[in-house]
Order: structure tokens, then C-alpha cells, then sequence
């Protein structure tokens, strides 16, 4: 067996998107030696280099604005299960963090002077900022990446898959001294010790068979929190995004890109046999210009698909035929030239739509400098429940990684007196999983697990649930939480997918168990939360669900009642 490489620092920030970046560059300014790990590119994995769209920010340069406008948006978005101090952190704390990264070069679009913003759903005002509709998210992640490079303090490791959090043993309720990692280019074990532990992993969809996440979105935050110690809140809240690419075949834009062309331009949504069906829902025809709302449109493609009149690939077409070429170049020029390079003519063709799994408003519980309540943890971006409630509003996804890391680098700052040490006894648990020889990949086939888990929540934990179809999943899932067994599969080696896929599994059952359970419990329908046969809202629960851990299992505890949050002054 290698020698363990052991590695040392102030802060360790685990994920290295939009939020793990901004978390490292504010615990470094403020003088820390600073561990900025990922288990893909540092700053090209993750959702924030994904986003091609808007970023929400009341920076009111074209139409008056203030961020208390912008927080009551946030909390009618999120039906009443907001944490109304991290709501309003977001968005009283959102336009400094987008006048930063202004100052930095990141290029938000702007006329006569004036930064640009659109008016996206669930805002009262144009109030989104963008650097034009293919670009935001990679514009961010760059100059995010380039101010990492000017800062020495931060040292960059990727291709480290961290598998669990370490916590000082010696006195109960001991804080987090660091962590142990796998090394995708070895397979060999990595110590870490660190005086904060900042999570900055993003959210789950991953675990959904349709999404549109990258490979590294499988909920691994969670379940190191939950294994840490740590509490989850409002995991049932799984956003579905109701017209997500599906064919053909698009090669570097955003899945969820046609949104903008929805509020912008109109278009048609069709069934398999090219007629408009929103209608047959309770919803008034789109008359051309699509304004059936997510949820009635994800309803609507569900039930034509099921019925049988779906299109080739299992969604609906959404089609802009009837837009002339001049009128869709003037609107997005740069777009439909690079659709034209994926051999798309949206003025011959229509484009296939289905729901697709987007973004999750659950995560670790956190007060608003992002203190899990685990001493030396903290947590930041998607990785965190409670800012969006039951939904999120348009466009609050990376305004949250930016604030949220900032919050959390800043917070790292106070936790530097820690006087625990790393002790390698402590990681023995992790150290052996690493280092442990198991099965054949023959005989645990750990490619095809991952493919049934993300078939399981499709059907069963989608965007319409049901209590059968909820059993069904929670059998299923433990199940195959039986078959992966407590061993990884094959020994340690470099790049081995195989075992690599069966650490992902360890971390996918455990949160897709909670989800799951989480979504069986909440017998109502609440913003992203939908049952079938729970329709409507329930003023009962108009409550988190909060989840622990106990023995290796989740347990879950309904929270209190929660008030109407009060208007910000």
C-alpha cells in the first residue's frame, strides 16, 4: 500500500463551483491559508458553470428596485417554508456580491450604461441580471476562477473525492478536525486536516434519470453532513424544470435554454400527434404566446405522455415554426446560430421537452453565517436548505452560491482558534473504506445500480407523487442499498469507475432514501412538492421536515408551525 498523502490548512472547502469558489476567495482575503478541493475541475464542475441565464439581484440600474421587493418574491415563491433570515441575507446581501464580481470583469450586459435585467417568472420587476443568454454561468465561474488565481493563499486540488468528514472523538459532540479523501488519479487515501470545514457540494439531481446537473451533483454534501452530524431540512423539495431539452441532440447549451424563448418569444407546445393539449388541463389555450405556468406544463406533458401521445423520446415539442427568422435573431442572435451549428432550424423544426430534475431548495439546516451547529462546520450554496422554501424563485440559484460562500469564508475567519487536532484514529472508518479490497465489479455491477436508482426516483419520487408509487420507491432503494453492500468494490487503482460509482451509491442510496421518505410523509402539495393524491396546500404543514441521523439511518421530525414571515423594513 502508497503512503497516505496527508494535507494541512486553515480552511478546507469541499466543491469548488460558484459557491465553493466564492467561500475560498473571502477566507483567503481575510488572511487564511485556504484548501480548495473538488472531485472535477476546480471551477468546471458543478451547476454554476452550467447556468446559461439570469442571475435574480435588485440592483434597480434600469427599473427602481430595492431587495426588500426582491425578498417578498422569494418568500411567495417559497409558500410559506422560507428561513426568513437566510432569505433575506440573500437578497439584501445579493447586490454587493453582484457588484463585486461586476468590479472583477465578469461583463453583465448593459444599456446606456446601465447594467441589463430581465424580467423573469415570479418577479414583480425586471430585475434579473445577465451576461447575455448563453454565457452567465461560464462568465461567472471564469472570473470566479481567475481572482482564485490571484490569490496565493488558495491551493487547488481536483480529481479528490472526499469521503467523509472527520470529528474529534475524544469529547462528545467533538468538532470537525478535517477530512479523508479518495484520489481519482491513485485511488489512494488523502488525510486532511483543517481548522474549518466549509461544504460547498451543490444539490442532488443527479439522482433523477432526466436532469441537469453535471456528473458530480449526487448529493454528496448532504451525506457527508448527515454522516457529520449535521441536520437536513426540506429535502421533499425537488424542482422540476418542465421543459428541459430532450432531442435532438444539443452539444454545449443549457437544457433548461429555452426558458428565456417561453417569456420572451412564445411558442407551441405540442403532443406527439402536433396538437396543443395545455387546454384539456384546466389551463386557457397558449393562443402563440406560451404562458401556461412550470407546474400546469409539467402536468400537462406528464399526461399526454402516459396517455400515449408523447413524441419519439417520451416528452412534447415545443415549436417556434411559426416565429420568423428575423424576429428569433433579433431576440437571441448568438443562440440560434449555435443552434443552427447543432443542426437546429427552429424555423423547419420543432425541438422534443420533457420535465427535468433542476435544482433542489432542501439541504443542510444553517443559521445565517452558515454554522451547521457541528462545531467547525459550515456549509454553503445549494448545499444549504431553507433560504427558498418549497421553491425557488427564477434566478436565486447563483445570487445564493455568491452570497452564501462569501458568508461562509467569512464565518471560517472566527473558527481559526480551534485548538482540536487531526488524529488519523478518528478517520479509521473512512481510511478503511478507501483502502479496503471487496467484490468483483463483475459481480456488483455498480454502472447499472446507478442507472436503476435514477430510474426509481424518475418514476416513483418525480415531479407527481403518489404513496404507492413512494412505497414502492423507498422498497426499491432498500433494496438496492442491500445489494452495494458495506465494501467497495475492486481494490484502490486510478480512475476506477467501478468503485468510484460505489462510493457515489454510498452517498445517492442514503439521500435518495431520505427524499423519498421525506416526500411519503407530506401529505399535501406545496410548491415543488406535488401528490397526486394529496392535492392542494394544508395549512398543517406549514412546517419543515427536519432529518438526523440515528444508528446509520435518517430519521425524520416534523418541525413547529411557522409564521408568516413579516415584510423587511
Amino acid at each position: 500500500m502508497a503512503e497516505r498523502r496527508h494535507l494541512e490548512t486553515d480552511v478546507l472547502v469541499i466543491g469548488a463551483g460558484g459557491a465553493g469558489m466564492s467561500a475560498a476567495i473571502a477566507a483567503a482575503d481575510g488572511g487564511a491559508a485556504v484548501l480548495l478541493v473538488d472531485r472535477s475541475l476546480i471551477g468546471r464542475g458543478g451547476a454554476t458553470v452550467m447556468a446559461m441565464m439570469t442571475v435574480a439581484v435588485a440592483v434597480g440600474e434600469e427599473t427602481p428596485d430595492e431587495w426588500q421587493f426582491h425578498y417578498r418574491d422569494t418568500l411567495t415563491a417559497g409558500r410559506g417554508l422560507c428561513n426568513p433570515k437566510l432569505a433575506r441575507l440573500l437578497c439584501e446581501e445579493g447586490p454587493d456580491a453582484i457588484r463585486q464580481m461586476d468590479a472583477w470583469g465578469v461583463g453583465w450586459a448593459r444599456r446606456d450604461g446601465h447594467i441589463s435585467q430581465a424580467h423573469a417568472p415570479g418577479h414583480d420587476r425586471p430585475r434579473c441580471v445577465y451576461v447575455d443568454f448563453l454565457n452567465t454561468g461560464p462568465a461567472v465561474s471564469k472570473t470566479l476562477r481567475t481572482a482564485l488565481h490571484k490569490r496565493d493563499r488558495v491551493r487547488r486540488v481536483g480529481d479528490l473525492m472526499i469521503i467523509d468528514v472527520v470529528r474529534d472523538s475524544k469529547v462528545p459532540g467533538g468538532p470537525v478536525t478535517g477530512a479523508v479523501g479518495l484520489d481519482v488519479t491513485t485511488g489512494q487515501a488523502v488525510t486532511i486536516a483543517a481548522k474549518t470545514t466549509i461544504i460547498a457540494t451543490g444539490g442532488l439531481t443527479r439522482l433523477y434519470a432526466r436532469n441537469s446537473a453535471s456528473g458530480n451533483m449526487g448529493g454528496d454534501g448532504y451525506a457527508l453532513g448527515l454522516r457529520a452530524g449535521a441536520t437536513l431540512i426540506d429535502m421533499e423539495f425537488v424542482q422540476f424544470f418542465p421543459i428541459g431539452h430532450l432531442a435532438p441532440r444539443m452539444i454545449g447549451m443549457d437544457p433548461i435554454m429555452w426558458d428565456p424563448f417561453r417569456y420572451k418569444l412564445g411558442g407551441r407546445l405540442l403532443n406527439g400527434n402536433m396538437e396543443e393539449f395545455t387546454s384539456r388541463y384546466g389551463t386557457p389555450e397558449d393562443q402563440g404566446k406560451y404562458v401556461v405556468t412550470r407546474d400546469n406544463a409539467t402536468y400537462a406533458i406528464m399526461q399526454e405522455v402516459a396517455a400515449g401521445r408523447g413524441t419519439p423520446h417520451g416528452g412534447a415539442y415545443l415549436s417556434f415554426m411559426h416565429i420568423p427568422i428575423e424576429q428569433l435573431k433579433a431576440a437571441f442572435g448568438p443562440v440560434i446560430d449555435k443552434l443552427t451549428a447543432n443542426g437546429i432550424d427552429l424555423t423547419k423544426m420543432p425541438v422534443e421537452v420533457a420535465p427535468i430534475a433542476h435544482y433542489h431548495m432542501g439541504g443542510i439546516a444553517v443559521d445565517t453565517a452558515m454554522a451547521t451547529g457541528v462545531p467547525q462546520l459550515l456549509a454553503s450554496g445549494e448545499a444549504v436548505g431553507g433560504a427558498n422554501g418549497a421553491n425557488r424563485l427564477s434566478g436565486n440559484a447563483i445570487t445564493e452560491a455568491l452570497v452564501f460562500g462569501r458568508q461562509a469564508g467569512r464565518t471560517a475567519l472566527g473558527l481559526l482558534n480551534s485548538s482540536a487536532a487531526f488524529d488519523p484514529r478518528d478517520a479509521a472508518a473512512a481510511l478503511s473504506l478507501v483502502e479496503a479490497t471487496g467484490p468483483s465489479a463483475r459481480d456488483v455491477n455498480t454502472a447499472a445500480m446507478l442507472a436503476e436508482l435514477q430510474a426509481i426516483m424518475w418514476e416513483d419520487v418525480g415531479p407527481f407523487r403518489t404513496e404507492e408509487g413512494l412505497a414502492r420507491a423507498e422498497e426499491r432503494i432498500s433494496a438496492l442499498d442491500a445489494k452495494l453492500g458495506q465494501t467497495p468494490v475492486g481494490s484502490p487503482g486510478a480512475y476506477d469507475m467501478s468503485r468510484l460509482d460505489w462510493f457515489d451509491l454510498r452517498n445517492m442510496l442514503l439521500v435518495a432514501r431520505v427524499v423519498t421518505e421525506a416526500a411519503l410523509l407530506r401529505t399535501e402539495s406545496r410548491g415543488a412538492h406535488q401528490r397526486d393524491d394529496h392535492p392542494g396546500l394544508v395549512d398543517e404543514w406549514t412546517r419543515n421536515q427536519i432529518v438526523k441521523l440515528q444508528d446509520g439511518l435518517p430519521v425524520i421530525a416534523k418541525g413547529a408551525l411557522i409564521e408568516a414571515a413579516e415584510s423587511a423594513e
